[in-house]
């Protein structure tokens, strides 16, 4: 079955490798309609988030919220797939970092950092587009593997294809392990829900007591590593600038936790800017901070 679901993903790839970015887009459109109107895929979290975290908007703001945030969904999900067949040139025209020079102090001084984007836009091509934009030699983006592992061995060879190193949520500690003192860059997408609540850090994030991943943070401060936010903004349909801010040099001096709060009011302030390119459809508050302290 792995097999065979892997030869239609080929196919599905190449064909839609064929269809120029306007016809992409029609296709987006059609896919929004089918998950906002006919699937109702995970409707009522969406739902359900978008009202939790923007009470003040009337009902009506928060249906239009709700269709947009659809509308995103649906564009990052065909933009997932072009970028399979898309050349280096059109992924560094569709996809600029903005402020690469950021970086060149940490490179310049052999400095491994900690990067820290969300799924806010579009985070499937910066894979593809990072090796081609800043000068770090080691780039490893830490991802969850797919259960088909024929697919996953294809997503992996073909996000590495420009240089990053995809490697395991599961090899996270090796990795920092091996990696951290050979000027690398580590990216972690750390707005997802934790599996393992005992150890997350809780904030304030959109009026919610929310529980945040501690791997970043953990990381950062046992091997001294500065942490750095992406922000990631889609400035027309396709195209995208990503630029960099500084969370912290010296994680070791902050308090507990306060990495983590300033990853999470980074990614607040950008959410509230533009709500409709965040993925609404996580499960992202479904751990109670009232039962973990029970």
């Amino acid at each position: 079955m792995d097999f065979l679901l892997t030869v239609i993903l080929t196919v599905f790839i190449f064909l839609m490798g064929l269809i120029p970015f306007w016809l992409l887009y029609v296709i987006s459109d059609f896919l929004h309609f089918v998950l906002y109107r006919v699937v109702g895929y995970r409707r009522k979290v969406v739902e359900d988030n978008i009202r939790s975290c923007f009470p003040e908007l009337s009902e009506e703001e928060q249906e239009k919220l709700v269709s947009l945030s659809y509308k995103n969904l649906a564009d990052i999900i065909v933009e997932g797939v072009k970028g399979f067949t898309m050349s280096g040139k059109q992924v560094v025209t569709r996809y600029k970092y903005v402020n690469p020079e950021f970086l060149l102090p940490y490179i310049n001084t052999g400095k491994s950092v900690i990067l820290l984007p969300a799924h806010y836009g579009n985070w499937e091509w910066g894979g593809l587009s990072t090796p081609l934009q800043i000068g770090y030699k080691k780039i490893i983006v830490l991802y969850k593997p797919l259960s088909n592992h024929l697919a996953d061995r294809m997503l992996r060879k073909n996000r590495s294809r420009t240089g990053i190193s995809m490697e395991s949520i599961y090899e996270t500690a090796r990795l920092f392990k091996t990696y951290s003192s050979q000027t690398s860059s580590f990216f972690l997408i750390a707005d997802q829900s934790p599996s393992n609540v005992s150890k997350s850090y809780w904030v304030n994030f959109m009026g919610r007591e929310t529980a945040f991943l501690h791997g970043p943070e953990q990381y950062a401060r046992q091997y001294h590593l500065p942490v750095i936010f992406v922000d990631i903004q889609r400035v027309k349909r396709g195209h995208y600038e990503l630029a960099f801010s500084l969370i912290s040099d010296n994680p070791a001096s902050l308090p507990e936790g306060e990495i983590t709060a300033r990853y999470a009011q980074k990614l607040e302030e950008i959410i509230r800017k533009k709500p409709e390119n965040w993925l609404w459809s996580h499960r992202r508050w479904k751990h109670k901070k009232e039962k973990q302290d029970a």
